[in-house]
């Protein structure tokens, strides 16, 4: 079955309703990429009243898990996936609608064939930057996957 925004939006209100509920959504994938939104709102915000840096980081931790999630399906066998390590800067406060943005879906692509290779467990760092409306940069987060062909 082939992966959709539309189809990860629909899975997130059953089976991560919190994703749902917070606003993120699903705004392009293509081959080589993965943009997630989310808009600051009073169910995601902070007592600051800018958004939960949490929030940001559900957001961007879904920019990177869709491009994996995408690459095991095409690869077409059973591969493992698991965040092991998470890093993430803050650059400005965020009171918009934000964007994270995900391109290392080669470097998932290597992973993958090297955990079919080895018969071990790879581990591949992903990085999702996050935009307001203005273009500028607000947080940046690092995930480090590990990924194993079963």
């Amino acid at each position: 079955m082939k992966i959709t925004p539309k189809r990860v939006n629909s899975f997130m209100l059953f089976k991560l309703p919190l994703g749902y509920l917070s606003g993120m959504r699903v705004k392009e994938l293509t081959a080589q990429k993965c943009v997630v939104a989310i808009k600051h709102k009073w169910i995601n915000q902070n007592p600051f009243k800018s958004m939960f840096w949490a929030a940001q980081g559900m957001a961007a931790e879904m920019s990177t898990g869709v491009l994996v999630i995408q690459a095991i399906e095409n690869y077409g066998k059973k591969v493992s996936m698991l965040v092991t390590h998470q890093e993430a800067s803050f650059y400005k406060k965020v009171t918009g609608k934000i964007e994270f943005y995900c391109n290392n879906s080669k470097e998932i692509k290597e992973a993958i064939e090297n955990s079919f290779t080895t018969k071990e467990g790879q581990k591949v760092l992903l990085t999702a930057e996050g935009y307001n409306e203005d273009g500028v940069l607000v947080s940046k987060f690092n995930f480090q996957w590990s990924l194993k062909v079963k």
